[in-house]
């Protein structure tokens, strides 16, 4: 009876483990199956053959002394053989009716095991076979093992390894019942029965092999399914975190994002969402090179997940821009996590032997006082963060909704630039530039105008900053180098002609070449034009910039640097360009009449032209005082109304009317 016992445990948990494995093996597709086979197959076959002896020694003691090794051994082949098969033929095949093929195929490798186990026993001339039973065991086996495939693979019932193991022991233990029952045996009962403590030990032995290779091939499960939850994990940790921060990425953002809002609506609650943009990541990164833009990158993140409290979010949506969320509607509560986010962009960042630092602009929107669904509160977190960039006092902005406003008419005015770019709305007005110490004129600087027809005169500061943010400042720039030119070409006498940069436009990798094929197919001479920038435009990237100015220079065209006394203004800058003109800035003339420091800037700025050898052009002059002032100062060119006001070049006699 422990025998029999034993082989029921040993059918029902190896039955359970080679179920198991075929569906792993189903799920699993690729070179790693291999492996998974041949462990279906070892715990297969020794699923059967252990059931199989023992049970036979269940009822037959005395046969473990009739046993032949060798086809004892070779049954336990024909059982590995036939799972392999099975388990290949089952899982592989495209037709639909594999499984059911590889369960016919199963139940054979059974038979095959069970009737050549048999035939191990030497019975001499003492056993006889019943046909009609052994068909009736093969029938048994096959119709089992393929309900058993059938149901595993092709089976939608959840419950489907649990009953594709129950018909997995019902083919074994039908197909050896039945398959025990056809065989016939004149031996006495006591030959059988003998053997003393042999069989009992040979049956512990075949159980306890048999469970330690279910207990290796459970073992096998456990550690596949850690490697598979691992990597899993692994996957998902790559999927929903930014690669170089670790910080939750834009999907694990939007995901935050949603239940936080679904969360707010539920229990009426609000929350911030904060939009974040590092002001001078890309000079760090054009300067410094990529590593240091990684390490500034890692070093912000790494301040914002130490800084984050209870209900506090920050991710890393792409290159230099963040975002988080606040759960809380505490003003100050708020307004203090806000301070810890300025304090981490703001403090000095270490490289190497040098520090930066990128500060940055905070722009936050409120649910549901802003917006109530995500689209519109992200859109507004952006807007605010916008305002903060282009307002030159502070760095943290709330949603406005005259923002929204700004939004629609920016996007309307670049509508209607395009329009007035096909429709040949735009002109060229020109100034005069005159020697100050004899009033002669000595050139004309170009600048761009707009009469819109509903608008009117719309100014420039108004739509060329809504040219550059939406890609128009480019072709807008090549049409106004291409017409000044050609207008200029036919100007007698054959004055300078002055034509501003923008900095998106000085930086165009083809600028020297369009300059050259501008020249080239207007006819205008180099030495005629003279090309102006601020020093905006060149302070992100010096070397890039100094090496585009090397290249117009070569082509004889003149550098002016425009603007200047404002911004970034600095000595080392002049030094380090081959600057042909310094246009200073019209700002100061207002106040050099009567304000000291504005007429000692001037005084500075022309001693410094004289000093460096750089022609001084004065902008801005339009009263006689100024221009008083000015040529005392001993300085060589100014522009401004009370010289001559923009107009037309037909009106200023440049071309016919």
């Amino acid at each position: 009876m422990p025998l029999l016992i034993s082989a029921l445990i040993v059918c029902i948990a190896g039955s359970w483990i080679t179920v198991r494995i075929m569906a792993r093996i189903a799920a699993t597709p690729g070179r790693q199956n291999h492996s998974w086979y041949l462990q279906c197959a070892a715990a297969g076959a020794t699923t059967i053959w252990c059931t199989h002896f023992l049970a036979l020694l269940a009822y037959m003691p005395g046969v473990a002394g009739l046993l032949n090794i060798p086809l004892t051994l070779f049954s336990f082949a024909v059982a590995a053989g036939g799972v392999l098969s099975a388990t290949v033929i089952a899982t592989t095949s495209k037709n639909r009716m594999g499984p059911a093929m590889g369960g016919a195929v199963l139940g054979l490798a059974i038979a095959g095991m069970h009737y050549s186990g048999m035939y191990a026993v030497d019975f001499g001339e003492h056993m006889a076979w019943s046909v009609p039973t052994i068909a009736l065991s093969l029938l048994l086996g096959m119709v089992f093992g393929t309900l058993s495939l059938q149901c595993l693979l092709r089976s939608g019932n959840r419950h489907r390894e649990l009953l594709a193991t129950v018909l997995f022991v019902a083919a074994i233990a039908g197909l050896h019942f039945v398959g025990v029952s056809a065989m016939r045996t004149t031996m006495l009962s006591a030959d059988l029965t003998s053997g003393g403590n042999a069989p009992v030990v040979l049956g512990v032995a075949l159980a306890i092999t048999t469970l330690l290779l279910v207990a290796t091939g459970g073992n096998s499960f456990s550690i596949d399914d850690a490697t598979r939850a691992e990597s899993y994990e692994r996957m998902r940790q790559m999927a929903l975190h930014d690669a170089l921060t670790s910080l939750p990425n834009r999907v694990s953002f939007n995901d935050h994002l949603d239940q936080v809002i679904e969360d707010a609506k539920k229990n009426a609650t609000q929350f911030a969402l904060i939009g974040i943009d590092l002001n001078k990541f890309k000079e760090i990164n054009d300067v410094r090179g990529h590593a240091a833009g990684d390490a500034v990158l890692v070093t912000i993140a790494n301040r914002f997940t130490e800084m984050l409290g209870k209900g506090e979010f920050v991710a890393r949506l792409g290159g230099d821009e963040f975002a988080a969320v606040h759960l809380t509607s505490n003003p100050d509560e708020l307004a203090a996590f806000v301070a810890r986010i300025e304090e981490a962009i703001n403090l000095p960042i270490p490289i190497d032997d040098y520090a930066v630092t990128t500060g940055g602009s905070v722009g936050l929107a409120l649910f549901p006082k802003d917006a109530t669904d995500k689209e519109t509160l992200v859109t507004r977190a952006d807007l605010a963060m916008y305002r903060a960039k282009a307002d030159p006092v502070r760095t943290v902005a709330y949603y406005e909704p005259s923002m929204d406003e700004t939004v629609r008419e920016a996007r309307a005015l670049a509508a209607d630039l395009r329009t007035a770019m096909e429709k040949g709305e735009l002109s060229l007005h020109y100034q005069v530039q005159t020697a100050i110490a004899t009033g002669e004129i000595f050139g004309y600087e170009a600048l761009l105008r707009w009469n819109h027809p509903e608008r009117g005169e719309v100014p420039p500061a108004q739509f060329i900053p809504v040219a550059e943010e939406n890609g128009l400042i480019i072709p807008l720039g090549e049409w106004v180098l291409q017409t000044a030119c050609a207008q200029a070409a036919h100007w007698d006498p054959a004055y300078k002609l002055a034509v501003n940069l923008s900095p998106v436009q000085f930086f165009h990798p083809d600028l020297s070449r369009l300059v050259q094929e501008t020249l080239e197919s207007t006819g205008l001479a180099p030495a005629r034009l003279e090309l102006e920038l601020t020093e905006t435009s060149i302070i992100d990237d010096k070397q890039r910039a100094l090496e585009i100015v090397r290249r117009i220079k070569e082509l004889g065209v003149s550098i002016a640097l425009d603007d200047f006394g404002t911004g970034y203004s600095s000595i080392d800058t002049l030094r380090s360009f081959p600057f042909d003109r310094i246009k200073l800035d019209g700002s100061f003339m207002k106040g050099i009449e009567t304000n000291s420091d504005a007429a000692a800037i001037v005084r500075s700025v022309l001693a410094l032209g004289r000093t460096m050898n750089i022609s001084v052009l004065a902008e801005g002059i339009e009263t006689p005082r100024q221009l008083e002032v000015l040529r005392g100062e001993g300085c060589v060119a100014g522009q401004g109304f009370l010289l001559g006001r923009p107009a037309r070049p037909e009106t200023l006699g440049l071309q016919p009317a």
